[in-house]
């Protein structure tokens, strides 16, 4: 120990990682204060960035697991192009915003004219942007993320988007870097209006050129001593680099992506939790059979019936059972439409997000290779006035640089609202079919008429009050955030697109729809208990019966009240989705659809 304070460095890292096992996970990011420092378990792998193929998970394990990242030769090579058309373009005389043009309601003030690698003009340029790096330590507004894999999403995935981008190589590379050293900027949380995530990305260049304060391996520490102990020089920023790097929607994209993982685990384990309720509640299984759900082919409506299906496979519901009624509360019955629909729901995220995450959303749009023959509209004046015909700073090569508006973040952001909404309409199902249970009505038997009362005295239970008061909470995030229209910086920028509070509210819909989850499960593996006590020889299927073995590890079925854990038993079930994803219990089932699988539209099936 004495030689541990001896080495300050040891002793921070060490008091980090004693932190970081006592912070909360990642999926209580909203209420948490504490900085939750990634665990590297991915880190002898390497993911190359090609600005077309990131995937979700490849993101997972950079943000999450801390997988290195380099660059493809492709990419270097296309972000290289679109450099030289940025400095031939300026050298050629020809207008580009945020460049030799200011920005915003500056967009026709004149920055600098002619060659940007002049000595003049290099000068100019260079204070500029080391000015404009500097200036970022005091953008955007707290609270501080607390999610070092959110700050790491936003880095991974501006380095893939970036490759499109007039980005110099210096910056290129030490964003690459600072991935891979673990240099994670300080990065405030509000200060985007949802489309430009420009206040986000100014903390991160910040940091890039040793201002303001960032964590090495989770310890923080001033930003500038962070990129020395990495063995990182600051950047030396060049021509457009801020806006090579701010300019972006990394901030929600990033927020999407971590949505979209946590949100196919809440759904797996909504899929499974389901099939044990069915055995809870000794259904009638009619509604998910292949033959009901042919009659109404929503591809992913009858993926996630057939899905049940194949878990409870093997269960008692296929026996004879004069006692079983014939139909279930609409909560039971609808829920595999319900469960159905948000997994359509995010799998329509999902091909946004990743279309997002693989292309430009930089304002200006830099297009090295093209001539006025690439399309029609090229060759017309308008368009030849932003022609560069190409020169030594380009290598010869020509290009276009456009003004666009490729940072509205839509559609993705109706998705994210539409996939809460969806949540909220699962959700709704969930908290009154575990109501249902309440009712001998469904259930045919009470506990009391199974379980004699010294059995009963020894079996957990729950709060019959909370899933009402979480689906309170769930419901009231099902209506979307306002669309705005604040004409700001003299009225150029007129639409905001809210997607820092639209993901961040999806994000926390599926945190308490997992708690919510956690009530159904209890509720569910209860009543399995119920069914085996009254025949002891009654099958659930495979999935059903390991996942209910492996919650019995940690919430008993017999145990003394003195023995029991201290903390609600909805928690503890909550903790044990999130350390026990459903694909641990089952990871068979049918294909999921593909967009292929879908009719035509105006076409029925036959």
């Amino acid at each position: 120990m004495l030689d541990a304070i001896a080495k300050p460095g040891i002793f921070l890292r060490a008091l980090s990682m004693t932190l970081a096992l006592a912070a909360p996970p990642a999926h209580a990011f909203e209420a948490s204060s504490v900085y939750q420092p990634i665990f590297e378990t991915a880190a002898a792998k390497t993911v190359t960035l090609t600005g077309h193929n990131l995937t979700v998970e490849q993101v997972i394990d950079i943000a999450r697991n801390g997988a290195k990242v380099e660059l493809s030769p492709e990419a270097l090579q296309r972000s290289t192009d679109a450099y030289g058309l940025l400095l031939e373009g300026a050298a050629e005389g020809i207008t580009i915003y945020w460049f030799n043009r200011g920005a915003g309601d500056q967009r026709e003030t004149v920055i600098f004219s002619g060659d940007p690698t002049t000595p003049e003009n290099s000068k100019l340029l260079k204070d500029q942007q080391l000015a404009r790096f500097k200036g970022g330590v005091n953008r955007g507004y707290g609270p501080e993320l607390q999610e070092e894999a959110l700050v790491r999403a936003i880095m991974a995935i501006r380095a893939n988007t970036m490759s499109y981008e007039a980005a110099s190589p210096q910056l290129t590379h030490l964003l690459v870097d600072m991935l891979n050293k673990r240099v994670t900027p300080v990065v405030q949380s509000r200060g985007t209006l949802g489309e430009g995530d420009l206040a986000t990305l100014g903390n991160i260049g910040a940091t890039m050129v040793g201002e303001g304060e960032a964590y090495l391996d989770g310890v923080r520490m001033p930003a500038a001593q962070a990129l020395s102990q990495a063995g990182l020089k600051p950047l030396e920023p060049f021509a457009a680099d801020q806006a090579a790097l701010i300019s972006t929607n990394a901030y929600a994209q990033a927020q999407a992506v971590l949505l979209l993982e946590d949100a196919r685990k809440l759904l797996e384990w909504t899929d499974l939790s389901y099939a044990m309720g069915l055995n809870g509640m000794n259904s009638s299984v009619t509604p998910i059979s292949a033959p009901v759900q042919s009659m109404r082919p929503y591809p992913w409506l009858t993926w996630d019936a057939a899905r049940v299906m194949d878990m409870i496979k093997g269960s008692y519901l296929f026996d004879e059972d004069q006692t079983r009624i014939i139909q279930d509360p609409e909560s039971m019955r609808a829920s595999s439409q319900r469960q159905g629909s948000a997994w359509q729901a995010w799998a329509d995220l999902r091909q946004s997000v990743l279309l997002s995450i693989n292309s430009s959303d930089h304002n200006p749009a830099v297009l090295p290779g093209l001539t006025p023959q690439s399309s029609p509209e090229l060759s017309t004046p308008q368009f030849m006035k932003y022609y560069i015909k190409g020169g030594p700073l380009s290598g010869g090569k020509s290009g276009y640089i456009f003004s666009n508006a490729n940072w509205d973040p839509y559609p993705m952001a109706n998705q994210v609202e539409a996939f809460t909404i969806s949540l909220t309409n699962l959700g709704v199902a969930v908290a009154q079919r575990i109501e249902r249970f309440r009712n001998p009505f469904f259930t045919v038997v009470k506990p009391a008429d199974v379980l004699k009362p010294d059995e009963r005295k020894d079996i957990p239970t729950f709060d019959g009050y909370l899933p009402t008061d979480l689906w309170q909470e769930l419901a009231d995030l099902g209506t979307p955030v306002t669309p705005n229209g604040q004409a700001i910086v003299a009225t150029v920028e007129d639409l905001e697109g809210q997607t820092r509070i639209k993901t961040q509210r999806a994000r926390e819909a599926v945190d308490i729809s997992f708690h919510l989850l956690a009530q159904d499960l209890l509720t569910a593996s209860y009543w399995m208990e119920i069914r085996k006590a009254q025949n002891p020889q009654r099958k659930f299927g495979e999935a059903p019966t390991a996942a209910l073995e492996a919650l019995r590890q940690v919430i008993p079925w017999h145990q003394e009240a003195s023995e029991r854990q201290k903390r609600p038993l909805g928690m503890v079930a909550y903790d044990f989705m999130q350390e026990n994803p459903a694909s641990k219990f089952y990871s068979g089932g049918p294909p999921a659809p593909t967009a292929a699988a879908m009719p035509a539209a105006g076409v029925l099936p036959r």
